[in-house]
């Protein structure tokens, strides 16, 4: 699909369904939505731009190698898991910090364990896909 009208379309896309996708994180650990529903929102604004552009210009589009963002994310809900026992607290206690953010709400543990399955759902969907689309 190689249309003026899909590559436009997906040129305007792009940064709103990542908008959004941050939105879903940020919104998740009070309502519906979080890291998962969000990563799968931002992976498939990128997969949306290959369909549109081409694997290889999405690619390098792309900072880092989807397979790097699965460790990342993946350090980031250890140390949410981690970060309690520092206070003597078991393994994965939700611990809030200060004041609520005006955007955010509540910051805390909750929102950095979110955050990790965001880079693991992006990582993991983006991996699968992109070997899809380089075998057709």
């Amino acid at each position: 699909m190689k249309s003026i009208i899909f590559k436009t379309s997906a040129k305007y896309l792009l940064p709103v369904l990542m908008l959004f996708s941050v939105f879903m994180l940020l919104r998740g650990h009070y309502l519906p939505g979080g890291g998962f529903v969000g990563g799968l929102m931002a992976a498939l604004a990128f997969i949306l731009h290959s369909f549109a552009f081409g694997l290889e210009e999405t690619k390098k589009m792309i900072v880092v190698h989807p397979g790097l963002l699965m460790p990342i994310g993946l350090f980031f809900a250890l140390m949410a898991g981690i970060a309690p026992w520092v206070f003597q607290e078991p393994f994965m206690t939700g611990l809030w910090y200060g004041e609520p953010l005006r955007m955010v709400g509540m910051v805390g543990t909750a929102l950095l364990f979110d955050i990790g399955v965001y880079f693991v759902v992006i990582g993991s969907v983006l991996t699968v896909m992109f070997s899809i689309r380089e075998i057709i």
